[in-house]
């Protein structure tokens, strides 16, 4: 996100989405708030404010003029009580007192002349505003600030095309690298606490004719709550994927679109599964109808991992069983079925 680094008056950007940027390409160039360089009133209060620098300046001046005269004065003060002192006229106290006056002179004089630099620079500042407000007014040329590309990109959104006033940090537009783009997944933080850092993440339904493939590189540690299409608070977590497809098989993809990410908690060969619909509680554990010619037999069965739509089988049943789907309150143990 590049945005104004001061209030002002920007003007129009001609890039468009897409186009390549390099860096340190000029990107918006703002010049000085019109509103306020050209009104009458702010004018005047220029032009016054030199006059009231001006002065400032005389005065310090002529307060550094009077501070010289003193510290000459208790210099030559301080001079004559040393000479008195050796002949014994004056007291060692008058001596000291002198010799104080002088260093209080010279610090007001050191001081004066400060000021004086002050004033100056206060003069300075005050004839550079109204220099800007005349030129402004006279249709010159105005100091303008060029906002700069911090990195090679391509621009991804133009949030301030046309010509218009500014605040300092409001967005201008969006600029990224599409080579490093990457998948920002929101989960359910009871399924965040499954997945860890390095985890196979499979990409479907973005539009392409195939998945992509990305690990996760982060889930991040605070959570967030989402109202779900239903109505229901959840808690959800975000998961950074990085792609590891090759990158034309994911060129198509831009900054925002739309992907559904499957996470791989584990994977294993040979696995022997069936559809969960096939599964039911039979006391503390599971069992599915095993068809045995033309009759359900009823099998008790190990499950292990489960996905959804399918559940691995640990025992009970073997490879090439076939088993009843969808059983209902119709189907027990030995009831003749007719598979459909």
């Amino acid at each position: 996100m590049v945005a104004a680094p001061v209030a002002g008056y920007a003007r129009r950007i001609d890039l468009k989405a897409g186009d390549p940027v390099a860096a340190g390409q000029v990107l918006a160039v703002i010049e000085p708030a019109r509103s306020v360089a050209l009104d009458p009133r702010t004018r005047v209060q220029a032009q016054a404010q030199v006059s009231a620098a001006q002065a400032a300046l005389v005065v310090a001046q002529e307060n550094a003029r009077a501070a010289v005269a003193a510290a000459q004065l208790a210099q030559q003060e301080r001079v004559r009580a040393e000479s008195l002192r050796q002949s014994n006229f004056v007291s060692a106290q008058a001596l000291d007192t002198a010799r104080t006056a002088e260093t209080r002179a010279h610090a007001a004089e050191q001081a004066a002349q400060y000021a004086v630099s002050v004033a100056r620079f206060d003069l300075e500042t005050a004839r550079a505003a109204a220099a800007s407000t005349a030129r402004l007014q006279r249709d010159g040329a105005a100091d303008v600030l060029e906002v700069r590309a911090p990195v090679a990109a391509r621009v991804l959104r133009v949030q301030h095309e046309s010509e218009g006033p500014v605040a300092a940090g409001q967005p201008l537009l969006e600029i990224g690298n599409p080579e490093s783009l990457e998948a920002e997944v929101e989960v359910l933080s009871t399924d965040a606490v499954k997945i860890a850092s390095g985890s196979k993440v499979i990409l479907d339904r973005w539009g392409g004719d195939r998945s992509i493939e990305g690990r996760v590189r982060v889930v991040e540690p605070g959570g967030f709550t989402k109202i779900s299409a239903l109505g229901v608070e959840e808690q959800r977590v975000r998961v950074i994927v990085d792609f590891t497809s090759p990158r034309e098989a994911w060129a198509r993809l831009g900054d925002g679109y739309r992907v559904e990410a499957r996470f791989v908690l584990w994977e294993g060969k040979d696995v022997l599964q069936l559809p969960t619909s096939a599964l039911f509680r039979l006391g503390s554990g599971w069992a599915a109808f095993r068809l045995d010619g033309r009759r359900a037999r009823q099998e008790p069965v190990e499950i292990g991992q489960r996905a959804g739509l399918a559940t691995q089988v640990l025992s009970g049943l073997k490879a090439g069983d076939r088993v009843v789907a969808h059983p209902d309150e119709t189907i027990r143990d030995g009831v003749r079925v007719k598979p459909r």
